[in-house]
């Protein structure tokens, strides 16, 4: 196989509002990159993959006014979670930053002053709405009203879902606050706007946009709408009124950027404070014509990532993106996921719940492909594709193999059949180019298509040549080591197809295998002859749709008659207390440091908590029902700090964690203990 030039990429996924913890369409997307960032690397190529949290904007500034914290600590509390997201499914970006960071202040005023400079920023006194309540002006996405293109009700005040028009804020029919739910009123107010509407910047975009492939051919037709659509395109509104949480758009007081204008330059002050780190020049590498800047995003934000950012970049003297690559929605069993309807699922608890991180990539890999189409979570299809694939297929040539190889002849293989014009290997690998072809090309579920008909060819020559039997002679010894040693080779070579899927498992293949770390230039050259293998364990165990009962969201109860759900689910309010009886409950974040069973018990775990104090307290809770022990170490929560300690059967309980039941817990078993937002300390009270 030939190794094609090697190239030096800029790869980033968009960038997620820190406003909430990671949900599953940001982890598709991720995984999506990452998987083309890992074939990437194992070709040779220089890969950059940074992230980065969209941090700011009036929901972010809002949001925090709510929770009583400034805008910087409510955005560090969500940023400390992600990391848990990332590394538990095997997501390696190469860095993560915020675009409050001080690269990404400079950058953004950097490209506006350039603009300006080049005369595609003008201001204009505008009319725009502002809560008479709230006493701020609205941002687009704080007014709803009924599309004034459509007529669709509760569309935002940009943009239709419905219809996808793109529109301004005053243009909303019948409007009303997100805030208040009061009637904006009209005030004045200047605003700077980017001239998306001047005849250089049009010609330019209908460049970019519509020619070198680029784009998909959905996302350049969508463009064509908006480019040649009536009216053409409309200058873009870059600013804000304070009070704002943003970057200050330099001499001009009180007003901030759009945090559409910030967050896009969140990929470049990423890389360039990755670079920092690594002694690297970012200049330099901008400036390279061999560097490409690849963006994976989602299908809803097209309209800011293929005309507005390449608009910016280019007038301001930046490089453009090569590639814009956006994908669909996540749904589940053909649904919107939905907490109401018990389709919502948290990443978080899929790896609670001990889920291998691995199912999903294979399984959301085995359905991507180059279009802009929703991806379907279906349970069923899920356990059929990860049992017969991965462990029918793949992981089964292994486990016949392996061990043969050990009990028989001590881990070492036999490869001196292993030629160039050996029939069996030659055949799988004439399927590598192909398949990287298809990896390059983002049709992951075609590469793996190709790679599970390998492991069909395979599977076929075990059972042709049928190991079991031979290994009932030892006059077959020879033949037998041979055709083990075979399977072996071809296993590894499979290992190389779904190495960028698999990263955790190809890692377990090397160390079982006794082989350094695997890469596209290896599918030719078999493991040596006389080559000593690790004993075989075991790769990955199947899927049991059962776990699937603990992984969704609880479907909300039905409504019926006013009185009945309360009755049924949730136990009535207690009497009224004043707050001088509720200061008297010491309540404390604390973290699980250690859980087990408690020998003699069927209801009982033993927490080991630490509450700030500089040592750990020892408390029984009846939670068994709902947990394992392996699930809560490490986790917070919540609990009562100044109960007195309480002499049990089985030993002193210095307090009480907090948790949430129904009413009638026998037709309602469900238990949830109480965990606190990310970035929460061990010891801090709770008031």
């Amino acid at each position: 196989m030939a190794t094609p030039m090697t190239r030096k990429l800029f790869v980033t996924t968009a960038l997620p509002y820190a406003n909430a913890p990671f949900h599953l369409g940001h982890i598709m997307e991720y995984i999506q990159a990452d998987i083309w960032v890992r074939n990437q690397r194992m070709s040779g190529s220089e890969v950059h993959f940074v992230g980065a949290d969209d941090a700011h904007g009036a929901p972010i500034m809002i949001a925090a006014e709510k929770a009583g914290l400034t805008p910087q600590e409510f955005v560090g509390r969500i940023a400390a979670g992600r990391q848990q997201y990332l590394d538990g499914f095997h997501i390696r970006f190469d860095n993560w930053h915020s675009t409050d960071g001080p690269e990404n202040h400079a950058l953004s005023q950097d490209i506006y002053r350039k603009l300006k400079a080049a005369g595609f920023i003008i201001s204009k006194t505008i009319e725009q709405f502002f809560d008479p309540v709230k006493n701020m002006f609205l941002p687009d996405r704080y007014i709803k009203g009924e599309c004034p293109k459509c007529g669709a009700k509760d569309q935002y005040g940009d943009s239709c879902e419905v219809c996808s028009a793109v529109y301004a804020p005053t243009e909303v029919k019948n409007p009303y606050s997100v805030l208040t739910g009061a009637t904006p009123v009209l005030k004045s107010s200047e605003h700077f706007f980017f001239q998306l509407s001047n005849p250089q910047c049009v010609e330019f975009l209908r460049s970019w946009a519509l020619s070198d492939n680029r784009l998909q051919s959905e996302v350049a037709n969508k463009c064509r709408e908006w480019l040649e659509g009536e009216g053409g395109l409309g200058d873009w509104d870059i600013s804000r009124d304070a009070p704002y949480f943003g970057i200050e758009i330099p001499d001009a007081p009180g007003k901030y950027f759009y945090v559409w204008l910030d967050a896009p330059v969140g990929y470049l002050a990423s890389l360039k404070n990755y670079f920092a780190k690594t002694g690297r020049d970012f200049d330099a590498f901008m400036a390279d014509p061999q560097t490409e800047q690849i963006h994976f995003i989602g299908k809803d934000i097209t309209y800011f990532h293929t005309l507005f950012w390449p608009a910016m970049l280019k007038f301001s003297g930046y490089k453009t993106p090569d590639s814009v690559y956006a994908h669909g929605f996540v749904t589940v069993s053909g649904e919107k996921m939905s907490k109401s309807r018990g389709t919502g699922i948290s990443p978080l608890r899929y790896l609670e719940i001990g889920m291998n991180p691995e199912w999903l990539r294979y399984y959301f890999a085995a359905k991507l492909n180059a279009k802009v189409e929703d991806l379907d979570l279906n349970p069923d299809d899920f356990v059929a594709r990860v049992n017969a694939d991965l462990i029918g297929k793949y992981i089964n040539i292994a486990s016949r193999a392996s061990g043969f190889i050990t009990k028989r002849f001590d881990g070492v293989i036999n490869t001196a059949w292993a030629t160039d014009s050996d029939e069996f290997l030659s055949h799988i690998r004439a399927a590598a180019g192909e398949i990287r072809a298809f990896y390059e090309n983002r049709e992951y579920g075609k590469a793996l298509r190709a790679t599970m008909e390998q492991a069909d060819y395979i599977n076929a020559y075990v059972d042709a040549n049928k190991p079991w039997e031979l290994a009932k002679n030892a006059d077959n010894n020879a033949r037998l080591q041979e055709v083990c040693s075979r399977l072996l080779e071809a296993f590894r070579i499979l290992t190389i197809y779904l190495k960028p899927v698999l990263p955790a498992l190809a890692a377990k293949v090397e160390a079982q295998l006794n082989i350094g770390e695997l890469s596209w230039a290896d599918v030719n050259t078999p493991m040596a002859d006389q080559h000593k293998v690790n004993a075989y364990e075991h790769l990955m165990q199947r899927v049991d749709i059962k776990v699937f009962d603990d992984l969704f969201d609880p479907p909300a109860p039905a409504a019926t008659a006013a009185a009945e759900p309360a009755a049924a689910s949730i136990e009535p309010i207690a009497e009224e207390i004043k707050i001088d009886d509720f200061a008297k409950v010491d309540l404390r974040i604390a973290k699980i440091v250690n859980c087990e069973h408690v020998e003699g018990s069927d209801k009982l775990l033993r927490l080991t908590l630490d509450v700030g104090e500089g040592r750990t307290r020892n408390v029984f809770s009846g939670i068994k029902s709902a947990y394992q022990p392996e699930q809560l170490i490490g986790k917070f929560t919540v609990m009562v700090a100044n109960l007195a300690p309480r002499k049990m059967k089985f030993g002193m309980s210095e307090g009480m964690v907090l948790a949430a039941s129904a009413a009638d817990e026998k037709a309602n078993p469900g238990l949830y203990i109480l965990e606190p937002w990310a970035g929460a300390e061990p010891g801090m009270r709770v008031r």
